[in-house]
């Protein structure tokens, strides 16, 4: 049968030859199963996110839930025992889902791999369904890849030491405008995760390791428990054992760092720990307090994993985890290698290496980077202080932590028209890079994908919003926001040149990105305020 004649199921998208057998009938049969049965409950979770940022914006503080009590103060339940491929996972790297980052990251030395079809990538059709046929290619040990440029050929590593791979699907706030279902369009989440699954669960038991998961951006432990729902049904149908999958949470949220023993709990066979999501966190924790001014940050460099709010939310979590038995992952290092600048570079990687030996003594039992030359520094941290697998044995019972603690933004610093035009710079080139497909984006010697440009805009918008003043007291006004936005786009026109820079994306994301910043309208998300720019939808009035 033709994915074409699925009932209820509409593609709206051109499916090549090769994508047909990702987008096949059977493989959105079993979505739709699945998107029938929760994306009411998807939908219903949403909503009460909205109801939630009502209280939030009328100064209800968060607090950790007292009708879970019993959960937290439970010594007794665990999550599961860490599966085959993630006992240890001391470095992880990071990446969009492309045929050459596949193979790079996979090659790499680090243990495991996650395979992002989130926040580095711009989910355009062909990003997608392309990703999923290299994560297929991947899981068989098939995958290669010629470099049209240079004809370098890209295959794995012949003695069989890869990563382990992990899968991130895009977030619960998300659409997969490109399919349709019962007239309506299919969730992201459910998407991304069902055609991997569907493809590959079994083969990756075959290799020997299991179908592993990453979950991004979830605001409660209600949001966990759909995602375990979607899993114990998912592997009901195709006759998998309950527990086989395994999914890691990104604390990103600040209102999901109220939760994390209740996240774990609802996930219990199926939970390989908490990751801290560091730059989403800084940018929810913007946006969820975005209308009261005590939660006003200064520049994003002075925001760092020392300050208040971010040490408590890390030891919470290092704490949390290990009490319950799996594993506290680290955040990311987004440098990158400076090529032709020896100096800066040796800067760079040392804080990297500062960085990474911050989280080993703090407790966690792994990192994250997001280019393979970091992998080896991360290790040797890591190495040197690690000396079992994983340290789920150091309970850091020392900690204790309040909801004060986690809400601290006694933050040292001031905010510079320099960290404006560096979050008016990075916004910029981000979201025209995304427009344009990509969204892993080296800008400044950083790697960088969609969580640092919501900061950065709603940094922009905080200021404006508060009528902040700059050390040198000027004030933020939209105005003066506008101003600067032209200048630095003026900037840019002038080092491409009229002809490259009428050929860009930057006119597009300059009116994007000026929406975002006046202090008055504000997208939840900017993924979502410019997703139809990249739809390959054939038939719009469809929807």
């Amino acid at each position: 049968m033709s994915y074409k004649s699925v009932p209820g199921v509409t593609v709206l998208a051109p499916v090549s030859e090769a994508q047909a057998e990702i987008i096949n009938a059977e493989a959105l049969e079993f979505l739709a199963k699945l998107h029938r049965a929760f994306n009411s409950t998807r939908k219903s979770l949403l909503q009460r996110r909205i109801l939630r940022q009502q209280e939030l914006d009328r100064g209800v503080l968060p607090d950790f839930l007292p009708q879970t009590a019993h959960i937290r103060e439970d010594d007794t339940w665990r999550g599961a025992y860490p599966a085959p491929g993630l006992v240890d996972r001391r470095v992880e790297i990071t990446g969009p889902v492309d045929r050459k980052m596949v193979i790079n990251a996979l090659n790499s030395n680090a243990y495991t791999y996650m395979a992002d079809f989130e926040d580095s990538n711009a989910p355009t059709w062909e990003n997608n369904i392309d990703g999923q046929l290299n994560l297929r290619d991947a899981i068989r040990r098939t995958i290669t890849y010629t470099n049209p440029g240079n004809n370098k050929n890209y295959s794995l590593r012949a003695d069989g030491k890869i990563a382990t791979l992990i899968v991130r699907p895009r977030g619960w706030h998300l659409e997969e405008k490109h399919i349709l279902i019962d007239g309506e369009p299919a969730s992201a989440s459910i998407f991304d995760f069902a055609l991997y699954f569907f493809h590959n669960a079994k083969k990756s038991i075959e290799v020997g390791i299991g179908p592993y998961f990453y979950l991004p951006k979830m605001e409660s432990h209600l949001e966990a428990r759909l995602w375990n729902d979607i899993f114990c049904v998912a592997q009901d149908l195709i006759g998998l054992p309950r527990g086989t999958i395994r999914a890691t949470v990104l604390i990103e949220t600040i209102l999901a760092a109220f939760e994390m023993d209740e996240i774990i709990y609802e996930l219990r066979e199926h939970s390989s720990g908490l990751n801290c999501g560091r730059w989403d966190y800084i940018f929810s924790l913007i946006k969820k307090f975005r209308s009261n001014p005590n939660f006003t940050l200064p520049d994003r460099s002075d925001v760092t994993m020392t300050v208040p709010f971010m040490d408590a939310y890390v030891r919470l979590l290092i704490k949390t985890c290990h009490r319950r038995g799996v594993h506290a992952m680290g955040g990311m290092a987004a440098q990158i290698p400076i090529k032709n600048d020896p100096k800066a570079n040796q800067v760079a990687l040392d804080k990297v290496r500062a960085d990474k030996l911050r989280e080993v003594k703090a407790g966690h039992d792994g990192t994250w980077v997001a280019h393979p030359d970091l992998v080896t520094i991360a290790l040797e941290v890591f190495n040197e202080n690690l000396k079992t697998p994983n340290q789920i044995f150091v309970r850091r019972e020392d900690v204790n932590i309040s909801a004060l603690d986690l809400l601290n933004t006694n933050v040292p610093g001031s905010i510079t028209e320099n960290g404006i035009r560096s979050n008016i710079s990075v916004g910029l080139t981000y979201i025209e890079s995304w427009l344009r497909g990509l969204g892993c984006v080296p800008i400044h010697n950083l790697m960088e994908d969609a969580a640092t440009a919501e900061i950065s805009r709603s940094q922009l918008w905080q200021w404006a919003h508060h009528g902040s003043r700059t050390s040198d007291g000027k004030n933020v006004t939209g105005e003066y926001l506008l101003k600067l936005l032209n200048e630095e786009v003026a900037k840019l026109e002038k080092q491409l040149g009229p002809q490259r820079f009428g050929a860009s994306k930057y006119p597009l994301a300059k009116r994007y990105l000026a929406s975002q910043i006046t202090g008055k309208d504000y997208s939840d998300f900017i993924t979502t305020l410019l997703y139809d720019e990249i739809t390959s939808i054939q038939n719009k009035a469809r929807l």
